[in-house]
C-alpha cells in the first residue's frame, strides 16, 4: 500500500449491523495511531462474489467473513491456506496487490489463544473435551483442539447426523455422544465447550445439567451475548475454571489486522473495553 493510500478493510455478513468487530479494529487503529479504515458491510449471499472481486479496486487490502457467507467465501477465494481448507471455512481474507483473494481461517486460532489468555493452567492433554454443537465454529474448535492435543473429543448435537458427519471427516479421535446423554458425558471431560447458539440472547436456552461436572473442567462458551452465560454461572458455582466467549472474538481479529495494516496489535483489557461499548 503506497503512502498515498489509506488501506480499508471490513467486515462482511448478513446481517452484520450487530457486528462488535469495527469496534474492535477502530480501537487498533487510533491507539496505534495507524492510518486505516475498517467497516461494516452488509453484502446478500447472491453478491458476494462481485463484491469480493471489486473490493481491491476499491482499496480494501482484506475483510473478515461472517454468518453466513465462510463457505462460500473459501470457494470464491484464488488461494486458500491448509488451515482454511482443513476446516472447510474462511473468515479472514487478504487482497493482493494483483487483485487475488487468499484465504484463512482464524476462529480455531482466537480460540486457543483465548483459552491461554484467560486461562493459563489449562493443558488440553489432561482428558477429553466435550463439544456441543456441530456447526461452522464447531469444525474450527475441533481442529484446533485436535492439533493442541486434546486426547479424544466427545461431540454431540442435536441432529445426531452432522456430529457423525464431523466423525467421519476427522477421525478416531472423535466419539458422538447422543444429545439426550450429554448430561452424563459431562463427568468425565477436562475441556467442556458450547459451539452453538443457545443461551444466546434471544435464543432458546442450553438444556444441559452440570450436575455429574467435575470442578477441575475448564468450561468456555463461545456465546458472548450475555458475556457471563447461564452455562458459565452454573459452571463457576461449582468452582469450575470458566472463559467467556469475547476472547475469542478478539484474539481471531489479531492476525487479519496484522496483515493489512503491518502491525501486531495487544488483546488487552482497553480492547475488550472498547468490544462491549
Amino acid at each position: 500500500m503506497s503512502d498515498n493510500k489509506i488501506p480499508l478493510a471490513g467486515v462482511i455478513g448478513c446481517p452484520i449491523a450487530h457486528s462488535k468487530s469495527p469496534q474492535i479494529h477502530g480501537h487498533w487503529l487510533k491507539t496505534l495511531g495507524l492510518k486505516g479504515y475498517y467497516v461494516p458491510l452488509h453484502v446478500e449471499p447472491e453478491n458476494l462474489r462481485d463484491v469480493l472481486r471489486n473490493m481491491p479496486k476499491l482499496g480494501y487490502v482484506g475483510a473478515n467473513i461472517t454468518i453466513p457467507h465462510k463457505e462460500q467465501a473459501l470457494e470464491i477465494a484464488d488461494v486458500v491456506s491448509d488451515h482454511a481448507a482443513k476446516i472447510g471455512a474462511a473468515n479472514t481474507l487478504v487482497f493482493t496487490a494483483d487483485g487475488k483473494i487468499h484465504a484463512d481461517n482464524t476462529d480455531g486460532y482466537g480460540f486457543i489463544q483465548n483459552l491461554r489468555q484467560s486461562a493459563p493452567k489449562w493443558d488440553p492433554r489432561l482428558g477429553p473435551a466435550l463439544v456441543l454443537g456441530a456447526g461452522g465454529a464447531s469444525r474450527a474448535i475441533i481442529v484446533a483442539l485436535l492439533d493442541t492435543g486434546v486426547p479424544e473429543i466427545l461431540l454431540t448435537n442435536r441432529t445426531k447426523a452432522r456430529a457423525e458427519t464431523l466423525c467421519q471427516e476427522f477421525g478416531a479421535r472423535l466419539k458422538v455422544v447422543d444429545w439426550e446423554q450429554a448430561d452424563d458425558a459431562v463427568s468425565d471431560v477436562a475441556t467442556l465447550v458450547n459451539t452453538t447458539s443457545l443461551g444466546m440472547t434471544g435464543k432458546s436456552p442450553l438444556t444441559l445439567s452440570l450436575a455429574n461436572l467435575n470442578k477441575k473442567t475448564l468450561v468456555t462458551d463461545i456465546v458472548y451475548a450475555p458475556l457471563k452465560t447461564a452455562l458459565l454461572a452454573e459452571a463457576e458455582a461449582i468452582g469450575c475454571p470458566t472463559v467467556d466467549g469475547l476472547g475469542m472474538l478478539l484474539h481471531q481479529a489479531v492476525p487479519g489486522f496484522e496483515r493489512w495494516f503491518g502491525v501486531r496489535p495487544e488483546v488487552d483489557e482497553d480492547t475488550r473495553k472498547a468490544a462491549l461499548k
